[in-house]
């Protein structure tokens, strides 16, 4: 893909999800992720329906009639957005790839962050941490992102969700607001996913395909392993690799759930044909509401 071909595609999508943030994200955003703490805004005179316990008795004594301290919402946050590029997500039977629906939701989750003047920090993996943007601010740095989702092209095909997490919690100190992407075809991240979900706010956001939950009877049919690079041939008539197919994938789907649940993170799951914007919206007004 060339650069204008690349800037093209980045401004489609810039067009398409910072009117999804701006309309219908950045409010509901905002009321889900709580800031660090309450800081110390000013002094002013007690007004009835006031807490009492807010009282500052030193100025209260000074000008001998009651005031009280005014704290708020220390509001700036960190998001993570802790994306999947394996070779899997470069699968998908309707209209787009896994990836392209995980790049959409990942800019829209993004222009959110920036709507309420927060940082954005980008992580690629697959079976090792293939890129790491730090967290930054403004229009510039998240449109570098929606790039980097668009173009980068991983050296493995692999997938390792344990690694990245692992990488992560090495590299962010603050907490921060983590949204994991990916579709979640592999395990052995339980233990690496509680270390992390102690200290930041994690979410994991599960896309895929109609066809990874089941296989079509096709008969024989030659196929690519997305994340080996090798063709083999598949008898798809065969009942016995259809059900194996659907046993792995659902065993692979029970475990994130567990496991994100487990570790008190969140979890959505939508699929590549699905509206992900009632998926994200419900999630978020859910968040909000606790």
């Amino acid at each position: 893909m060339d650069t204008k071909e690349i800037l093209k595609k980045v401004r489609k999508i810039e067009i398409k999800t910072r009117r999804l943030s701006n309309h219908i994200f950045s409010g509901e955003y905002h009321s889900s992720f709580k800031g660090r703490g309450m800081t110390f805004s000013e002094v002013r005179q007690y007004q009835y329906g006031d807490d009492v316990r807010a009282i500052d008795w030193n100025v209260t004594a000074r000008y001998n009639e009651p005031y009280v301290k005014v704290f708020e919402e220390e509001r700036e946050l960190t998001m993570m957005l802790v994306v999947d590029i394996s070779g899997s997500e470069y699968f998908g039977t309707k209209q787009q790839f896994k990836r392209d629906t995980i790049t959409e939701i990942a800019a829209t989750l993004a222009f959110s962050a920036i709507q309420n003047n927060d940082k954005v920090g980008l992580l690629l993996f697959s079976d090792d941490v293939e890129l790491y943007i730090p967290p930054k601010k403004g229009k510039s740095h998240v449109l570098r992102i929606i790039r980097e989702l668009i173009e980068f092209q991983p050296k493995s095909s692999k997938t390792s969700v344990n690694g990245a997490l692992k990488f992560l919690s090495s590299v962010m100190k603050k907490k921060a607001i983590v949204f994991v992407l990916s579709d979640f075809m592999d395990n052995h991240y339980e233990h690496t996913l509680k270390i992390v979900g102690r200290k930041h706010d994690v979410t994991g956001i599960r896309v895929f395909d109609r066809h990874d939950e089941t296989m079509p009877n096709l008969g024989m049919v030659p196929m690519l392993d997305a994340e080996t690079g090798k063709t083999v041939l598949v008898n798809t008539m065969s009942k016995k690799i259809r059900d194996n197919y659907n046993k792995y994938y659902i065993e692979n789907v029970a475990y994130y759930q567990k496991t994100f649940t487990r570790s008190g993170a969140g979890t959505i799951s939508t699929r590549i044909d699905e509206s992900y914007v009632k998926k994200l919206l419900g999630y978020f007004k859910n968040k909000g509401a606790r």
